[in-house]
């Protein structure tokens, strides 16, 4: 079953939103604030008001306190949505009348996506009141944590910028992961997701790219040659087989006719001769199973046409006469 989707007009204008309404509220409390502050405080009591002031520790010198936390969080939010307004604005709004294929405008729409997140996050500190000169030490801590166990997701989040920057592999590509085969879908900052022909989106680590053998189907262009091998008895004319595999290859709607196809003659099997029938497609690349059934299909009904024999493994008994009788004796038991 094929996977709903919302469209991408509504998912838009529900980031809009939301970030519309939070960005009201933050004004509202800026504004508001001054006037029932003081009335919170006597409704509440001063001993609340000072536990919800006590800092927890401080960050350079600002006091890390509760109101603090919840504007970061607040902030950190808007600048969140505010990222993918903007990455949905330049994909569908400027992007899309380009002639960038979509694994370049993906690569454009994260990397904007991710400048639009560093600037707002920098803005937001200053805003706050966090000098960048105290991060110092939330960097110390942050490589402490990748030397104790974060090393796995750095090393995910590094590989997957450089597969955004670089381009080995994009988004709708045919790729070839160990035992794994399927369309590129989605590129993210911790793993890549891979679409197989059961509609089954498979999760792999950004890392599984660099650490393993890759085959990228549709690196460069959309063509791709597929072999269809076959055999036939030792008493049909080669000449004969060939003609008819490059008939029924050129009758195919799927198989280019630039590139041609052509015929190996692979040599002489134990009981048979061994062709293989060389095609190229560009519609087939995610389904080359069903294109060589379907070859397979008209391969068969024209051979039958032409009394071109599939054979099976046979094998000759030879026995040879002795000239001294053979004795046999009761078993005695």
């Amino acid at each position: 079953m094929m996977k709903e989707t919302k469209p991408h007009s509504a998912i838009g204008m529900r980031n809009v939103f939301l970030l519309a309404g939070l960005l009201a509220l933050l004004l509202l409390w800026r504004l508001l604030s001054p006037i029932f502050l003081p009335w919170i405080t006597r409704w509440i009591g001063p001993d609340f008001m000072r536990l919800w002031s006590k800092p927890y520790f401080h960050l350079g010198n600002v006091p890390i306190t509760p109101p603090f936390l919840i504007k970061s969080f607040v902030l950190l939010l808007i600048i969140i949505l505010a990222a993918r307004a903007i990455r949905r604005l330049v994909r569908y709004q400027i992007l899309a009348r380009t002639s960038l294929d979509i694994g370049q405008q993906y690569a454009l729409e994260r990397g904007i996506g991710y400048l639009v997140f560093v600037i707002g996050f920098m803005i937001v500190l200053q805003s706050i009141g966090v000098n960048l000169n105290s991060l110092i030490v939330l960097g110390g801590a942050i490589g402490i944590g990748i030397g104790l166990g974060l090393q796995t997701v750095a090393n995910n989040f590094t590989v997957g910028i450089i597969l955004l920057i670089e381009r080995s592999i994009k988004v709708g590509d045919r790729v070839e992961v160990g035992s794994l085969n399927g369309d590129v879908v989605h590129i993210g900052a911790r793993a890549t997701w891979v679409r197989t022909n059961d509609n089954i989106d498979v999760i792999v680590p950004n890392s599984e790219f660099t650490q393993k053998p890759v085959t990228n189907w549709t690196a460069e262009d959309r063509q791709v040659r597929f072999s269809v091998p076959l055999g036939v008895s030792y008493g049909s004319d080669p000449e004969t087989v060939r003609d008819i595999l490059l008939n029924v290859a050129a009758e195919h709607a799927d198989v280019l006719p630039n590139p041609k196809p052509d015929v190996i003659f692979r040599g002489f099997g134990e009981s048979s001769l061994d062709f293989d029938l060389r095609v190229w497609t560009a519609r087939r690349v995610q389904t080359p199973q069903i294109l060589k059934s379907e070859l397979y299909f008209r391969i068969f009904q024209a051979f039958r046409e032409n009394g071109i024999e599939i054979p099976f493994p046979q094998r000759d008994l030879h026995l040879k006469s002795v000239s001294a009788p053979i004795s046999l004796s009761p078993q005695t038991g």
